[in-house]
């Protein structure tokens, strides 16, 4: 039992809320600022936490970096195999939706940064920077092979993955990724 002066104990649930929103926090921060140039300090500012509890819950920037993006990816590929499943809307409505949950957020000026953040900084992030990416194409290829056929599943995601990468580095806005990525949709797959 806590004493009144100590306040409540924490739950779990309540200390897993708020590492997720500190995580949050975290890469919003490196997404404003670049890895480099953002601090511990700044991070806790943002998470409206203090820096000595920020470095009780990771022991390093590289810590805190490794879990908001490994964070943000599984939250993306949950959101992906979710919208994916649900085989009572039209394939290429779920398609166009999974690639908005994967990639569409990332769009647009403050959150362009984020992809550069990861994409400078690999050696950070350990295998989930190749195991998100695999297992989106994964879905995406499930999806395809259960409308269109195995046979042709493979180079029909690859090529809607590689249509989007294009589309997110040219694109100024979500809303401009998201219509030309329906073009693309509705010509790969029918």
């Amino acid at each position: 039992m806590s004493s009144p002066e100590a306040g409540p104990l924490s739950s779990p649930i309540t200390d897993t809320g708020r590492r997720a929103t500190v995580l949050d926090c975290a890469l919003a921060t490196f997404a404003r600022f670049g890895y480099r140039k953002t601090s511990m300090e700044e991070v806790a500012r943002a998470a409206r936490i203090s820096r000595p509890g920020l470095y009780f819950l990771f022991s390093s920037k590289e810590a805190l970096f490794r879990a908001a993006v490994t964070q943000a990816l599984e939250r993306d590929i949950a959101a992906v195999g979710h919208v994916l499943a649900d085989v009572g809307r039209p394939l290429p409505e779920r398609l166009v939706e999974a690639f908005d949950r994967w990639a569409g957020r990332y769009v647009g000026p403050l959150t362009r940064d984020v992809a550069v953040v990861i994409e400078d900084n690999p050696g950070l992030l350990g295998e989930i920077a190749e195991t998100a990416p695999r297992r989106f194409e994964e879905l995406i290829t499930h999806a395809i092979a259960l409308e269109s056929g195995q046979e042709t599943a493979v180079p029909l995601a690859q090529t809607m993955i590689s249509v989007s990468i294009g589309l997110k580095h040219q694109a100024a806005s979500r809303e401009f990724y998201l219509e030309r990525l329906k073009v693309a949709v509705e010509l790969i797959v029918r």
